[in-house]
């Protein structure tokens, strides 16, 4: 007992400091899409969808960040004057969304200025400017104008105590994947604005040592990048197992096949239950492997990155989702009230621009051919935005009237009697000259691809095939004509 009054007592020290986890979510080009329109089944995205993401992922009580790449507020610049009150309050929504869910920082794109410098600063978000960096958790984020500028931006970062640097560039995936290589101080480049509207419509990622992401835009899938901070050493990418990644490879290919087969038009009901059902087992599957993690070595600093598809069947934010539902229905009254004191009615038709006279009229002669279209999907259009409040949305009253913004046809949301339905002159165009002149060479009688394509596009119809939707929409006294 004597020898040990004469000793002394340190307290045990880990040979090195505990691991720390870091989770990073990113959003790109939302391009102002509070959720997907709905026209067809099992469409991916939702604003709402994306918190619960981010709250999922708070649960375990790591560090958890949210960061959105530029063109988020708006999709289009500049907007039409009638349109201006809805995209406004959407704005407004998305803002009001992204604070809810703790985003962090965002880099503005110029689609973000559609309204001015002015409105944008106004919503109040956390911006990180062109140039500049931030370390969080130690992580840092640029956001750099090219590849170059974002090399000196990490060697600052990363004196700063970033370990791990991500840098959100305004350059296609393409163009970063070819520069990526010398820019060795950077972990991840995130593409913060695609070639076109068209380039980002799916996820990618590639690189070795450096990593180069482009994110589904139009806020479809997020990307989710997890990094474990052990004390000292660089941050390396854990690479998965080719069998994993076959697997998932091979998922991903069953649910878009099974995506298509659901939207396959006029679907019987109790078939398309069926595939739904696989559709959605398939996707369980899918996210259940992609998020299972990759073990870390013991001691190593590690990251790992993966998308995530925003599927239909994803659990929904309550609180965001009441700010989607809140815009819903001011939305329709903003639009209705701007329509009322604004709108303008169509212009008559004249000899060179013809006019658009209505179903009915169309259906007095045409009689036989009522009963197939009363039965299609276009009798309905209008109906099905009635149902869920959205006539008055003008995102979407264009593609389920007959004759928008056409000479006779419907150019205010407030007058649509008559045209409440993709009707007749939706494909064969304006009656009128048929109407007084009924002669096979006064209207379209056959109908081409691209003359559906005008509403069934890539955006809201990403399934549609020309050959097999039109065979759907004919019948007894509504044939091709040869």
């Amino acid at each position: 007992m004597l020898l040990l009054a004469g000793c002394t007592t340190r307290e045990a020290r880990p040979s090195s400091a505990p691991l720390k986890k870091v989770t990073l979510f990113f959003s790109a080009e939302v391009r102002g899409y509070l959720g997907p329109c709905g026209c067809t089944e099992n469409m991916r995205g939702g604003v709402s969808r994306s918190a619960f993401q981010l709250a999922e992922a708070r649960q375990s009580g790591n560090a958890v960040h949210f960061f959105d790449c530029g063109d988020g507020l708006f999709a289009e610049a500049p907007i039409p004057e009638a349109a201006v009150p809805q995209q406004e309050r959407k704005a407004k929504a998305l803002a009001q969304a992204w604070k809810a869910m703790g985003l962090d920082l965002r880099a503005p794109g110029p689609l973000d200025d559609a309204r001015g410098v002015e409105f944008r600063q106004g919503l109040q978000l956390p911006e990180l400017s062109s140039g500049a960096f931030k370390v969080l958790d130690g992580v840092g984020v640029i956001n750099a104008p090219t590849p170059v500028a974002a090399t000196s931006l990490a060697l600052q970062a990363r004196k700063a105590g970033a370990r791990f640097v991500v840098a959100m560039v305004p350059l296609p995936f393409e163009l970063l994947l070819r520069e990526a290589h010398d820019a060795v101080s950077v972990d991840l480049f995130v593409s913060a604005r695609a070639k076109d509207a068209f380039s980002s419509e799916e996820s990618k990622l590639a690189g070795g040592a450096t990593k180069v992401a482009q994110v589904q835009s139009k806020g479809r899938s997020l990307l989710r990048v997890d990094v474990s901070l052990h004390d000292g050493g660089k941050v390396e990418w854990l690479r998965g197992d080719g069998e994993r990644d076959r697997e998932l490879y091979a998922l991903d290919q069953r649910i878009e096949l099974l995506r298509v087969q659901v939207n396959e038009p006029m679907l019987a009901e109790e078939l398309k239950a069926l595939r739904k059902a696989k559709l959605e087992e398939i996707i369980g599957r899918r996210e259940l492997l992609a998020e299972t993690p990759l073990p870390v070595p013991e001691g190593k600093a590690a990251a790992t990155a993966r998308f995530i598809p925003l599927e239909s069947n994803f659990l929904e934010n309550p609180t965001v989702l009441a700010v989607e539902k809140a815009y819903d229905v001011d939305v329709g009254l903003i639009n209705l009230a701007w329509a009322k004191e604004h709108g303008k009615s169509c212009p008559p038709a004249t000899a060179e621009t013809r006019g658009y006279v209505g179903s009915p009229l169309c259906l007095t002669c045409h009689a036989a051919s009522e009963p197939t279209f009363k039965g299609s999907k276009h009798a309905q259009a209008y109906a099905t935005l009635v149902q869920d409040g959205k006539q008055h949305h003008l995102d979407c009253v264009g593609c389920h009237v007959t004759g928008w913004q056409q000479p006779q046809g419907v150019c205010r949301i407030d007058v649509t009697a008559g045209r409440e339905e993709v009707g007749c002159e939706s494909c064969h165009g304006p009656g009128d000259a048929h109407s007084t002149n009924p002669t096979p060479g006064s209207i379209a009688r056959f109908v081409e691809a691209k003359t559906c394509k005008g509403c069934h596009d890539r955006e809201n119809s990403p399934n549609f095939d020309f050959d097999q939707y039109v065979e759907k929409i004919l019948g007894p006294g509504h044939a091709h004509q040869k």
